[in-house]
């Protein structure tokens, strides 16, 4: 009996190390492209940890918040800074637990993401900055505004998610899926395996691009490198969106918004009208345009095109 013990723990204990090691490998090859070089920015000491961003050009400032994921930066705006820096004082900043920045343990909340910003614009922009959000981050920048209703000029939404996706709240299950993203050895090979380089290239290719061809390989790296920054700690940040920990409604919010907001959809997603049309119904401050053959990151695919939007918008006084 106490032979079988031994085995059952000797056999863990291997079990445990080959899994601790197969976790330090995948950091390792992740980031020996060094694609995302931290000497091209700047460093922000936010309540929760440092957060990376950049500065560049002049004119009126224009703040570029990418999507809320533990793949995501602030790289998927390479494309399109030059260009707005000729008219513009652009920054982009990887969010707390993405990219660059820290990515501390503890429980990601929308609150924590909506305050984040606000000292950004107060402590380092210093002015009233148009800014364009991707995805999910949309919440973040209409629940800043309303909470500082002189915080931003205008507001752009690249794919904003249905209105309704962001209704979501932890469950009894939720500190469950939590906890064991959480775990030291377990957890972090969990996380591995969800942001292995293989997955991060299907999602680029199904829904972040309408042409996967596009798909280069140098983005590729860029987001696999985002993902284990760190040692793999965005798995902390997955653990509280998977709880859904970072979901708020915004439904409230946008009915009495006063701050003219910009919804651009790109037509290969499904939905896309239907998606606009929610937003659009609910005030009549918000605007909707399209773009059509380009996926979830018109800014990577088709900058071009999404940059005319834009400067539509934002010159529309």
């Amino acid at each position: 009996m106490k032979k079988n013990v031994k085995h059952f723990f000797l056999l863990t204990a291997l079990a445990a190390g080959t899994i601790h090691l197969a976790n330090r490998f995948v950091d390792m090859t992740a980031q020996m492209k060094t694609i995302l070089k931290s000497q091209n920015g700047e460093y922000f000491e936010s309540k929760n940890g440092k957060i990376f961003y950049t500065k560049r050009g002049t004119g009126a400032p224009l703040l570029l918040i990418h999507e809320l994921n533990p793949i995501a930066s602030s790289y998927e705006w390479c494309r399109v800074v030059k260009k707005l820096e000729k008219d513009y004082t652009v920054y982009t900043l990887d969010l707390l637990g993405c990219g660059r920045s820290d990515k501390p343990y503890l429980t990601y909340t929308n609150y924590l993401y909506v305050q984040l910003v606000t000292d950004f614009i107060h402590n380092v922009i210093g002015g009233k900055p148009d800014v364009i959000t991707t995805g999910n981050s949309v919440s973040i920048a209409v629940l800043a505004q309303n909470m500082d209703k002189n915080l931003m000029n205008r507001i752009v939404a690249i794919n904003p998610p249905d209105i309704h996706e962001f209704e979501h709240t932890p469950d009894k299950f939720s500190a469950v899926k939590k906890t064991l993203l959480e775990l030291p050895i377990v957890g972090t090979f969990i996380y591995n395996v969800r942001t292995h380089e293989t997955n991060i290239a299907k999602e680029l290719r199904e829904r972040y691009f309408c042409k996967p061809q596009l798909v280069s390989s140098k983005m590729l790296d860029a987001y696999f490198e985002a993902s284990h920054m760190h040692r793999s700690h965005g798995k902390y940040l997955m653990a509280s969106m998977e709880g859904h920990y970072t979901d708020n409604t915004i439904l409230h919010t946008l009915k009495k918004l006063a701050t003219p907001l910009c919804i651009i959809e790109s037509r290969n997603i499904p939905n896309a009208v239907s998606i606009a049309d929610s937003y659009a119904n609910k005030n009549q401050v918000i605007e909707t345009a399209y773009i059509s053959n380009a996926g979830l990151t018109p800014q990577l695919e088709v900058p071009d095109k999404l940059l005319s939007i834009v400067h539509m918008f934002l010159n529309n006084k």
